[in-house]
């Protein structure tokens, strides 16, 4: 099957930590039917978040500087997944067989003409593909041949046994040992491949890594992300998402003598903090509240309260990071954020690009998407009387 375009662009190359470059390919098995998801298509090629299932992930590995992005598509399914990959660049398509080994296997060999170093191998059922999890991913092929995103499980497992009067609980499973794993996965090119073809056909893998684990390979963990869930029910693809969702923030904390005083994530020098359970970073939490109003999410003190001793003295940053990751786990991503500092000491101007740069690390977006700025109340109320700093924030999300 050719490619989605004619015109290939040149092989990306992306920066490892020891300076070394490496040409990174990706695979999207997209073979399936997808039953489950009760959808008229194959879920890989229905709407979701007003994109095909399998664009979103095609974009993210293009965007983390994967080429070719080489989707496997079942038999016959062509022109569905050219119209649903119109326009992106160095996309190829290839026929998967009648298992997920054997499609994976055919989209390999297909790549062997590319020669890529390494290549990560992905379900197109998880549409949301964080960039952090894919250097994490490519990170750890510095020291082995092959890594996997996982995550601890949270729940008391127990094994299913059948009873007289149906489904009963068996023994205890111990979950601190267990993980769930995700994809995509990393692996050294040529490894993957000749684990592939050595692979009994006959025998049945539940993924790449269980692949490469009987060729004798180590497979290193990496930490993985909620947000790459995978779409398997109905249920999942829900009501369509609004294109534009906006939240607002609020918050107030009270001047102290002897505490820090921390402001979008910068310590400042001043004669006084902010009195809080927290480090009481008054702009980060007003700014949380918006991201969290913006998804309906609730607000900062359902996620983090203050009755909880875990978050005494916690940095702010880590709630903003958290609220961030939830909206892209609803499918948003950042239009832009507007902050609004009230007080009237200290003066905001000299910090405000230093809390900028800040804020927009936290969340993993341009600078230029986020605004801070001051106003004093003219010596009036609270804060004109400095017993406190006030904060506002708007946010604008667009969908991913």
């Amino acid at each position: 099957m050719s490619a989605t375009h004619t015109t290939p662009e040149p092989d990306s190359q992306s920066d490892t930590p020891s300076g070394e470059v490496h040409r990174v390919a990706a695979i999207v098995v997209a073979a399936g039917q997808g039953l489950r998801a009760g959808q008229p298509l194959p879920k890989q090629f229905a709407p979701w978040r007003g994109k095909p299932v399998v664009r979103h992930s095609v974009e993210a590995l293009l965007a983390a500087g994967a080429r070719p992005v080489l989707v496997v598509i079942p038999k016959d399914a062509g022109p569905i997944a050219r119209e649903a990959l119109r326009g992106l660049p160095d996309v190829m398509l290839t026929a998967g067989g009648t298992t997920r080994q054997e499609s994976v296997r055919l989209g390999l060999e297909v790549l062997v003409a590319r020669a890529p170093d390494l290549v990560l191998i992905h379900d197109a059922a998880r549409p949301v593909v964080p960039p952090g999890v894919i250097a994490r991913l490519l990170a750890a092929l510095e020291r082995g041949k092959a890594a996997i995103p996982v995550l601890p499980v949270v729940d008391s497992l127990a094994h299913f046994e059948r009873g007289s009067h149906g489904a009963m609980m068996g023994a205890a499973a111990k979950r601190e040992q267990l993980r769930r794993v995700q994809t995509p996965q990393a692996f050294r090119f040529t490894d993957i491949l000749d684990a592939h073809r050595g692979w009994e056909t006959s025998a049945s893998a539940g993924d790449d890594a269980q692949v490469a684990q009987a060729w004798g390979m180590e497979i290193a963990l990496v930490e993985g992300d909620e947000a790459l869930h995978k779409l398997t029910y109905a249920s999942d693809f829900g009501p369509e998402a609004p294109l534009v969702r906006v939240g607002t923030g609020y918050d107030v904390h009270r001047l102290s003598e002897g505490d820090e005083l921390w402001l979008c994530g910068v310590r400042i020098e001043h004669s006084h903090g902010l009195a809080g359970h927290s480090d009481a970073d008054v702009a980060i939490h007003a700014l949380v509240d918006a991201l969290l109003g913006a998804i309906g999410a609730g607000d900062i003190g359902q996620h983090f309260p203050p009755s909880d001793p875990q978050w005494k003295g916690a940095a702010s940053h880590q709630f903003l990071a958290h609220a961030a990751a939830l909206v892209a786990q609803a499918g948003y991503r950042l239009g832009n954020a507007d902050l609004t500092i009230i007080c009237e000491a200290p003066k905001i101007g000299p910090h405000r690009e230093a809390m900028r740069s800040r804020l927009a690390a936290i969340l993993g977006v341009d600078t230029g998407l986020v605004s801070v700025k001051a106003t004093t109340t003219e010596k009036l109320g609270f804060t004109g009387r400095s017993e406190g700093i006030a904060a506002q924030a708007a946010v604008s999300l667009m969908r991913a």
